[in-house]
């Protein structure tokens, strides 16, 4: 058992004898109140979705689904294409990517792990640690260094965070891809 907590985009618990898999997890915790945790689930069977709100140290039941590592092939809209070792194509569809299908770019050397659910790929789970190129972002302004500076970068396949301020165009950053949080500059 897990609590509500733990529980990631792409992880599938049982719930009323169901599997249904996480596609969205926010942990809030506000107040004097309790902490809790709001999930968009999709039904692995039905296709149905629900977003429910559990307390954070509810206990869940996590369904142990097979894994194959797979690297990213191509967009076939609206699915994602990936490769196995053995040049099979495993195909996912961009709804149960969950976050992962903002780190997901042509050409991405990144080794992924595909998720399967009674022989059926449901997610893709990235690597914890990832380098991606800064696009576009701001130059840094002048006299604002108290405290930590971010500011908003744009990544080569469109998708922005935040960054530290002395961050420029064409540097490559470490991501996080389980919080979505900048790391630093990648070491060369």
């Amino acid at each position: 058992m897990k609590t509500a907590q733990e529980f990631r985009a792409g992880q599938v618990m049982n719930l009323d004898g169901q599997a249904w898999v996480v596609l969205k997890s926010e942990y809030n915790k506000s107040g004097r109140n309790a902490a809790v945790c709001k999930m968009k689930l999709k039904n692995l069977i039905t296709g149905a979705s629900q977003e429910p709100v559990f307390k954070a140290d509810d206990k869940l039941e996590p369904i142990i689904l097979d894994r194959k590592e797979v690297t990213y092939s191509y967009f076939a809209d609206p699915l994602y294409v990936f490769m196995d070792e053995e040049y099979n194509q495993v195909e996912v569809e961009k709804e149960n990517l969950g976050d992962a299908v903002n780190y997901i770019s042509d050409g991405m050397p990144d080794v992924c792990e595909a998720v399967f659910y009674q022989g059926k790929a449901i997610s893709i789970e990235l690597p914890t640690t990832i380098v991606r190129t800064v696009a576009y972002t701001e130059p840094a302004a002048r006299g604002d260094t108290s405290g930590k500076v971010m500011k908003v970068a744009k990544l080569d396949n469109g998708y922005e965070l935040q960054v530290a301020a002395f961050i420029e165009i064409g540097e490559a950053i470490e991501i996080d891809t389980r919080t979505g949080e900048f790391k630093g500059r990648a070491k060369a």
